[in-house]
């Protein structure tokens, strides 16, 4: 296994934007990247601001309980409580299987961004993974993508949920579970290391009550000795810490609203599109009916808040004494979750795709509101996994690794396919259609002079022919394709592997098909390898 760097560019403007300095930084940021110096101006404001240190470690220490015993992690969870301490941290919704590979990317770039600054500032820098699970999209983590009958295709764990219910509270049946996993890894082939594999993800899933239960078994598995601390958004025990917070959240909700439409002013005016869609109305926090599993958006109303639907109203104070007294009840958005995560963590920086680059500058003027400055947003790393196989099938075909990897092969394969197509043949097809149609609409004619009610009969007829025409060309066309098959399997491979269905690797695939492939040490593999946050796309040869 040997990592390369190349240089890709950004598929997202802004984002894009941001990584090359060509931006006026400062209007959405309150760190400048190309400051050699933000990680430790950001740990001088950080230790002038209070957090609940010890209150934070005993509910991750609870919540972590459950799993096997990791010494990095209960040493992390003693040193968050030191006031020195600073945590690198970024998070994902609690996907089946851990959902698309760049959900491990992400976890990769949280560990090794916080053992990069804990030896560049010198101070204790602790990883933390912030599950999703207060997120309601069940469609969103229900499902992994593999390959059926040489395409790209989505199956998904047989549920139904017709309510927006937290992933949080959404159960993982065993049977089910086992069963669906059985057959993505049979898909995969066997392998020696497949019963292995089998067997531990079955231990897990019996374990697992919910999605978010098996999320968090098989991350703590795979990172748990690089001391990585998880926290679920969605469980009703870190709501206690958040009370208060949630209280300044709904005073302030008529403030959060403007401040985010007057940031998204700035962006348009700068030529960029908006990424949050805000209501007039927002309140930007969630109502969750614990008895009904169901969640609600809140908006404004002249009273105080109302769900979305009308369904549910409160007044201003009620809304607050919920807070006070029922936080599980409450949850955030794509507006105050980072804006939670801030007060509740000592946040050094935070790990991002390049969407949430795009949301989070959306949001300076709400952390200014709360009289903090938002971390520094730093890119998670970019990774492509290339196997041994595919590289020798790209080298072959002469493609150029980073148009591969942006646009996949298509439309090499369309290139190919046009050199070896039998000119003659189409010359052939073509007079041949065009001497038929022509004598066809003179049949025609003397049919329609025989009687007019022959008319759609002879359409008819001419359609029939020229289909069956156009059958038998297409079938010599396969033909020739099929003595070229293999060099068209090669782009297919090539295309499936690092461009499926026209997306980057990251964005389709699951690790499972390298667990089995490569073995249970892939990703402890993965790990030894020097990573650095360059934004570079990392190549890793495998």
């Amino acid at each position: 296994m040997e990592m390369k760097d190349i240089e890709l560019p950004s598929l997202n403007k802004f984002a894009s934007d941001y990584l090359t300095g060509s931006m006026n930084v400062e209007d959405y940021f309150h760190y400048n990247l190309s400051d050699r110096e933000f990680y430790q101006e950001r740990v001088n404001e950080l230790m002038e601001r209070s957090f609940l240190r010890k209150e934070l470690s005993d509910y991750i220490q609870g919540f972590m309980h459950r799993f096997p015993k990791s010494e990095a992690v209960e040493r992390n969870i003693a040193d968050l409580r030191h006031e020195e301490s600073v945590v690198v941290i970024g998070g994902q919704q609690a996907g089946l299987l851990t959902g698309p590979l760049y959900t491990i990317h992400k976890v990769i770039s949280i560990i090794k961004l916080a053992e990069e600054q804990e030896k560049r500032l010198g101070r204790r820098v602790i990883p933390v993974f912030w599950i999703a699970g207060e997120d309601h999209d069940l469609a969103e983590v229900n499902h992994i993508y593999w390959s059926k009958n040489g395409k790209v295709a989505k199956n998904a764990y047989p549920i139904y949920q017709p309510i927006k219910s937290m992933i949080t509270d959404t159960p993982l049946e065993a049977e089910k579970a086992e069963k669906w996993f059985e057959e993505i890894l049979e898909s995969y082939g066997e392998t020696s290391y497949s019963k292995g594999l089998l067997s531990d993800v079955w231990e897990m899933i019996r374990e697992s009550h919910t999605f978010v239960d098996f999320f968090t078994a098989l991350i703590h598995r795979w990172f748990h000795k690089y001391g990585l601390l998880m926290l679920d958004a969605g469980d009703p025990e870190l709501r206690k810490l958040e009370s208060a917070f949630f209280e300044r959240m709904i005073k302030k909700s008529d403030e959060i609203r403007e401040t985010v439409l007057l940031q998204q002013k700035i962006l348009h005016q700068n030529g960029y599109k908006k990424t949050i869609e805000i209501d007039e109305d927002a309140a930007n926090l969630f109502y969750y009916d614990h008895i009904q599993k169901e969640r609600s958006l809140l908006k404004r109303t002249e009273t105080g808040f109302a769900g979305k639907n009308g369904d549910i109203e409160f007044s201003e104070n009620e809304l607050i004494d919920i807070a006070r007294k029922h936080p599980e009840r409450l949850s955030n958005n794509v507006v105050t979750r980072p804006l939670m995560q801030e007060l509740l963590f000592p946040v050094l920086a935070f790990i991002s795709g390049p969407g949430e680059i795009a949301y989070w500058a959306e949001l300076k003027k709400a952390f200014d509101l709360f009289e903090i400055k938002m971390p520094p947003i730093i890119p998670r790393l970019n990774i492509t996994f290339l196997e041994r196989g595919i590289e020798s099938d790209r080298k072959e075909m002469g493609l150029d690794l980073s148009t591969v990897l942006t646009e996949g092969s298509n439309r090499a394969e369309k290139t190919y396919k046009e050199s070896i197509k039998d000119k003659e043949l189409e010359d052939i097809y073509t007079d041949f259609r065009e001497d038929l149609l022509k004598h066809h609409q003179k049949l025609s004619s003397r049919a329609e002079m025989v009687d007019k009610e022959l008319n759609s009969l002879m359409d008819k007829n001419r359609r029939f022919l020229e289909k069956q025409l156009e059958f038998a060309y297409r079938k010599i066309q396969l033909r020739i394709e099929e003595k070229h098959s293999v060099t068209l399997r090669k782009y297919n491979r090539i295309e499936r592997s690092l461009f499926p269905d026209g997306s980057p690797q990251e964005r389709i695939w699951n690790i499972f098909y390298y667990l089995n492939k490569y073995g249970p040490a892939f990703l402890d593999q993965v790990m030894e390898l020097d990573f650095q946050f360059n934004n570079m796309h990392k190549v890793i040869k495998l």
